[in-house]
């Protein structure tokens, strides 16, 4: 069997002028990275502002498990399958991030013969964006502690300073440094700490913005710290927001590349769903609106975090209107949630597969509950039974679910035409809008409570007295009517990794709330979630290699 990046290495792709030619863009609307990728100018949205838009397609899934769900995977199969309906489609991602892909994953970009590609370049530095983020992320965290060493004009508490700096890659050694050491020219020592730079609060901007001056007007809102009277100070106090969105110029551009059968993928932005809002940016996403009659897009995770984010904090930001959903499922990971142990998922097994459906059911009933009609993808494996198809098959039909079984890792578009016709059709019945499922200018805590209830299915809320003082604090300073953030396991509907299928009974540890005020969210963090991930015992780097004529292997 061929690996992925075999795969992608051998499928024939065409001049990326040509995929923005079958968009109708010009040679003028693009800017070239080589012969695969280019960036869309953001003319290209202003000059469409008139058009109608096309129908937005959100492809997410049950709670992950390592039996995997291939959500990335079904995604581009999805929109390949409706090109090959005729359907003009456009597929939008978030581009992957180096700590994963070095990590557990070893690659990002959808798998078998459902790949965007170039898939080398894609989940390796792509067209700089990662890097302009950490810079970005970087020039302010220097400007802090320079303003601190040069004199402290403003007061800044460096016992509160909240501003981490970033890097994009796992290194759990980092995750709380000291700074400062070496004496009076190197500033002043404090305790400070490094995130993943798909954690950040820049790439949070970035995925929330609208334009390159609303980017700036946002960073210059980042709250840094507090000051010494307790008062918070705000990135434009140190004037550097300019500087920090000049960056960015390029980095705020969506990235224009293909899949294996060519059908057009714009990818930009990767913000982590289990610590951050886990959507691609907003210009990205209108922007393939614009250009598509069908446009398919992913949020992280399951249904609880990526899903919810993407309705809650995307949509209601950017104003988009999903007509439909799609909810990836596997009988392996269903069996997983049921009970069953990793080593026994090739064998038939109906009882673990009737507990652990369980987990579908509650997605299921999440995404019904901001007013969308979901389609389950059950993503086929050559190990599930005829039996556990028709267990399933039943029990969503019990429900009035509609279910299609996806073979595009095997197939590309082809193993997606059943899926994409009854795509199709949930769409055509979608009538109004969707809903959100609180009011931003709810109480904080009303707000946090109403996702745990009614996403999760937990009984309620425990905060930490850390969380309670920060709740009040954001509560003073009149920044906690915005959107909620949960940063979370996504391996269980409950903040314990442990706890898969449906748990009941169950309460939410806040362990820390802190207010991303550019992107313009809260962030809670529960359970035992960390902003920087570490590596396991055999990362995936260590099977990558690349030989002398540049050919890379082990990305997989």
């Amino acid at each position: 069997m061929k690996s992925d990046i075999q795969i992608a290495q051998e499928c024939r792709m065409l001049p990326i002028r040509d995929i923005g030619s079958s968009l109708g863009l010009s040679e003028d609307d693009l800017e070239y990275y080589g012969k695969y990728k280019a960036k869309i100018s953001l003319d290209v949205l202003s000059e469409r502002e008139g058009r109608e838009d096309g129908k937005l397609i959100l492809v997410t899934a049950i709670n992950p498990t390592p039996a995997g769900e291939g959500k990335s995977t079904v995604t581009v199969g999805l929109g390949q399958a409706l090109n090959r309906l005729g359907k003009k489609t456009v597929i939008a991602l978030r581009e992957p991030s180096m700590g994963p892909v070095f990590g557990v994953k070893g690659g990002a970009a959808g798998g078998g013969y459902s790949q965007v590609v170039p898939m080398e370049d894609i989940n390796l530095h792509f067209t700089g964006d990662m890097h302009a983020i950490t810079s970005a992320n970087n020039l302010l965290a220097a400007a802090i502690d320079n303003h601190v060493h040069q004199g402290n004009a403003l007061g800044i508490d460096i016992r509160k300073i909240t501003w981490k700096r970033a890097m994009d890659m796992n290194d759990r050694a980092l995750r709380d440094v000291v700074v400062g050491l070496g004496g009076k020219p190197n500033g002043y020592p404090r305790e400070d700490g490094f995130m993943i730079t798909v954690a950040s609060e820049i790439m949070a901007i970035l995925c929330l913005s609208t334009s390159l001056m609303d980017l700036k007007d946002r960073m210059g809102r980042i709250v840094i710290g507090y000051d010494l009277k307790g008062d918070p100070v705000y990135c434009r106090d140190l004037k550097v927001e300019g500087a920090m969105a000049l960056l960015m110029k390029d980095a705020i551009k969506p990235n224009l590349v293909q899949t294996l059968e060519n059908t057009p993928a714009i990818i930009h932005g990767g913000p982590f769903a289990n610590i951050a809002h886990g959507c691609n940016s907003i210009l990205a996403t209108r922007t393939a609106l614009k250009l598509g009659e069908y446009v398919i897009t992913e949020a992280g995770f399951g249904a609880d975090l990526g899903a919810e984010k993407f309705l809650d904090i995307k949509c209601r930001f950017g104003g988009l209107k999903p007509k439909a959903v799609v909810i990836v499922a596997t009988i392996r990971a269903l069996k997983l949630h049921g009970g069953a142990k990793k080593a026994d998922l090739s064998h038939a097994d109906l009882d673990s597969l009737a507990k652990g459906i369980v987990n579908l059911e509650k997605q299921i009933e999440n995404i019904q509950g901001f007013r969308l009609t979901p389609v389950v993808a059950l993503n086929r494996f050559a190990t599930d039974s005829e039996e556990e198809i028709a267990f399933i098959k039943e029990f969503l039909a019990g429900k009035g679910i509609e279910m299609a079984l996806t073979e595009v890792w095997e197939k590309g578009g082809e193993g997606g035409l059943d899926l994409a016709r009854k795509v199709i059709e949930a769409a055509d019945r979608m009538e109004g809008d969707y809903e959100v499922i609180y009011d931003t200018d709810s109480p904080l805590k009303e707000k946090i409570e109403t996702i745990v209830r009614k996403i999760y299915g937990g009984n309620g809320v425990a905060y930490a007295a850390a969380a309670e003082k920060q709740i009040q604090d954001l509560e003073k300073f009149g920044l906690d009517r915005k959107p909620i953030c949960m940063a979370k396991t996504q391996y269980s509907l409950s903040d314990n990794p442990k706890l898969l299928g449906r748990p009941e009974g169950f309460e939410v540890k806040v362990n820390e709330v802190r207010v991303s005020n550019g992107a313009g969210f809260i962030v809670c963090l529960t359970g035992d979630i960390m902003t920087m991930p570490g590596l396991p015992k055999v990362p995936a780097a260590e099977v990558m290699d690349i030989d002398e004529s540049g050919n890379i292997v082990g990305l997989f």
